[in-house]
């Protein structure tokens, strides 16, 4: 698969993560979200990392990292102990 679809992919599921947020369907602890960002992210790095953006590829690695340290957070915590 090229570098062009894959990143087109993990863009497109950042966005659908984030429009689905403003849309107040699903909430930032919401563990699909945090999964379709640490995907996506992880997916625009690579794109980035073909293309030999270096400064994106830090950007993506970073909001993969962050969404996986608050998804492990989510799933270790009861409900109603979320802020």
């Amino acid at each position: 698969m090229s570098p062009m679809i894959i990143g087109s992919i993990g863009v497109g599921l950042l966005l659908v993560a984030f429009a689905l947020n403003l849309l107040k369907i699903l909430s930032a602890s919401s563990p699909i979200y945090l999964i379709l960002n640490i995907i996506g992210s992880l997916m625009a790095a690579w794109y980035a990392y073909a293309g030999d953006i270096h400064p994106f590829v830090i950007l993506e690695i970073v909001w993969a990292m962050t969404a996986f340290v608050r998804l492990v957070i989510v799933v270790r915590k009861p409900q109603n102990q979320l802020r």
